[in-house]
């Protein structure tokens, strides 16, 4: 756990003429001095994390206090200061794409780092502070509780086939070969709504071979990956006449030599919208219990993505098809 007191004092939902990741003015210098620009990375001005490195103590005990290492960095999508990565265009959100993954692999490669997590909240809902399209990469110096469950649970599943297969692959054929919940298929990439969804809106999205994090991907899978995510939050976007808040999370795998083998990345897209005036809160059986009910069904959260009308300008590629219900590509 990190305490950051002083991040009650960051910049909260400024208008555009103070907005910190604007191309700088002369009535407004920004965090980003160039007047122009694709995609900026920048150390966050109130992280949560760092900037200073180190390795947490391995034998700490409850109590124990020490410096917050690990590095928050900032992703500035685009230079306008309205809009949402879903209105990227194609060759912007490659770039992004190859930033993620120039920045997985230059902090993994910073000492103390266990885990690199690049992600973007969206959506006053969701509690953004910042108008501006942009995400962020937290790089942490322990595996987080969530990543070790869900590693230590591949790595079981990996290690009672002898390595010969994933936790997330398997259930990636299983969906494939089920159809119903499929949401598109590509050459290199799918999205579905897992079977146990614990939002009303939850999309995955897996690469169809295994690789640990972004940084490991190969030019062809990156540039069907600059596609696919961008049909699959149009698609999201289009489910309702507002923007739809979410979460859209990369599960990398960690640092570790026992769960690294098994880690298998993808990514979580999730919203707490259940309805286009409601929204999901977790409440007492979800936020004091940890467990969730939801309000919708998976198989129909897919039909209605792979239903929805997307805008023409931004038609898949042939490589990524809508995937009908019972079939699988």
């Amino acid at each position: 756990m990190a305490v950051a007191a002083h991040r009650q004092a960051r910049t909260h939902l400024p208008p555009a003429d103070q907005c910190p990741i604007c191309p700088t003015t002369p009535g407004n210098a920004s965090e980003i001095p160039a007047s122009d620009y694709d995609v900026v990375v920048f150390e966050n001005r109130f992280p949560s994390l760092g900037p200073a490195l180190g390795p947490v103590p391995e034998d700490a005990v409850w109590g124990t206090k020490g410096p917050a290492y690990g590095r928050c960095e900032v992703v500035s999508f685009t230079p306008e200061h309205t809009g949402s990565f879903s209105g990227l265009s194609r060759e912007r959100s490659r770039t992004v794409i190859e930033a993620w993954s120039q920045r997985t692999a230059a902090l993994n490669a910073m000492a103390g780092i266990k885990q690199v997590f690049p992600f973007e909240n969206r959506g006053a809902d969701i509690g953004v502070t910042l108008h501006h399209p942009h995400g962020q990469i937290y790089a942490y110096p322990y595996v987080t509780p969530r990543a070790a469950v869900l590693g230590a649970a591949a790595r079981k599943y990996y290690d009672a086939r002898d390595g010969s297969e994933t936790l997330t692959g398997s259930l990636l054929r299983a969906e494939r070969d089920d159809g119903s919940r499929m949401v598109m298929e590509g050459r290199h990439f799918s999205a579905y709504v897992p079977f146990a969804a614990r939002w009303p809106l939850e999309i995955h999205l897996v690469p169809h071979r295994q690789v640990p994090d972004l940084a490991a991907l190969d030019g062809e899978e990156k540039d069907e990956l600059a596609h696919v995510y961008l049909d699959l939050l149009k698609r999201v976007d289009a489910l309702y006449p507002t923007p739809t808040p979410y979460i859209s999370a990369w599960h990398q795998a960690p640092l570790d030599d026992v769960l690294r083998p098994a880690g298998y990345l993808h990514l979580q897209l999730t919203s707490p919208r259940r309805a286009a005036d409601k929204l999901k809160y977790l409440a007492g059986s979800e936020a004091a219990m940890g467990a969730f009910i939801n309000d919708t069904t998976p198989e129909s959260v897919a039909e209605r993505l792979r239903n929805v009308v997307v805008p023409p300008s931004s038609t898949p590629a042939a490589a990524m098809v809508p995937t009908p219900e019972g079939a699988s590509a």
